[in-house]
């Protein structure tokens, strides 16, 4: 598997791991589909990821990630779909966890959140080294900064979403669940998964000076 620092790239008719996650990730964002409890949550949840599958398959010819970076982003938006399936209010996982752990409410949500910072900090980093050419420093520290920018961007589009242009759909998409810290807390479970990511990478990196993370 090519990773951050590999030099080289599989192009697209040769990747076999990246076809293979195609192909997986459409299967099950079909069933997410067939099976949704809610179907207008369901596309209000998955605009986004149209729009980010579209810029990854438009950008592909001018730069491509690694393949660890496309495990990354393979593994996020799969949880992220599944979790508009039933909305991340009402996740069965989540609903699992909190019975299993004895929470107060589904986590789900922050489950989610923090996969977006642990799971796409390493594709950002992947992007400011291999195209941006970016110095190796600001290669570990602006993804977490970004992270943050992103995901206060995201509250505010939730924002909109619950409280201006679907508030029919906004109880669901929101999934504050009575918290009026829930935009807080998810911007900082999202800030800690990027860091933590950063760390173990940067880390692994230390360790096994041969490394090519």
């Amino acid at each position: 598997m090519t990773t951050t620092s590999s030099t080289t790239r599989v192009t697209f008719r040769h990747n076999y791991l990246l076809i293979s996650y195609l192909i997986l990730f459409f299967t099950i964002w079909a069933s997410t589909l067939i099976g949704t409890t809610d179907l207008s949550n369901w596309v209000i949840e998955n605009t986004l990821v149209v729009i980010f599958l579209l810029i990854l398959a438009l950008s592909f010819r001018r730069f491509q990630f690694s393949d660890v970076s496309y495990t990354f982003i393979f593994v996020y938006l799969c949880l992220h779909v599944y979790g508009a399936k039933y909305t991340y209010a009402e996740n069965p996982f989540g609903y699992w966890m909190k019975d299993y752990f004895h929470f107060e409410r589904n986590h789900y949500d922050r489950i989610v959140h923090f996969s977006f910072g642990f799971m796409l900090a390493y594709p950002m980093r992947d992007f400011f080294i291999n195209k941006m050419k970016f110095p190796n420093w600001v290669g570990w520290i602006l993804p977490v900064e970004i992270t943050l920018s992103f995901s206060c961007l995201y509250e505010l589009i939730e924002w909109a979403v619950a409280d201006v242009l679907f508030t029919a759909q906004g109880a669901a998409y929101l999934g504050s669940q009575g918290d009026i810290w829930d935009a807080q807390k998810d911007m900082f479970m999202a800030g800690c998964g990027a860091t933590i990511i950063m760390l173990l990478v940067f880390t692994a990196r230390r360790i096994f000076k041969k490394s090519t993370l």
